[in-house]
């Protein structure tokens, strides 16, 4: 397993445990699945949760980017993307 896919799986596991997803487990959610709307289902809230624990677990700033924060939250892998980039970044 490459850094990336554990990556993914580490937030797959965050978001169900920060979120409380007790009907979901961590390796039902596909890396390419929408987190909102007719995905997961996730709403701006939850966003806001992810965000917070984002931040707090990996040391990154989100930002205030409504469109690319869009971009950043549509899946686990644009978000595992987002993270190892603004990882790389602070390092």
């Amino acid at each position: 397993m490459n850094d990336r896919e554990q990556l993914e799986r580490d937030l797959k596991a965050l978001i169900v445990e920060i979120l409380a997803l007790e009907d979901v487990a961590p390796e039902q959610i596909g890396s390419d699945d929408a987190l909102f709307g007719e995905g997961l289902g996730l709403d701006s809230i939850d966003a806001l949760e992810i965000g917070l624990a984002l931040e707090e677990r990996f040391g990154i700033e989100i930002g205030d980017d409504a469109d690319a924060n869009q971009q950043r939250f549509a899946s686990i892998r644009s978000l595992a993307a987002f993270v190892a980039e603004a990882r790389g970044a602070s390092a």
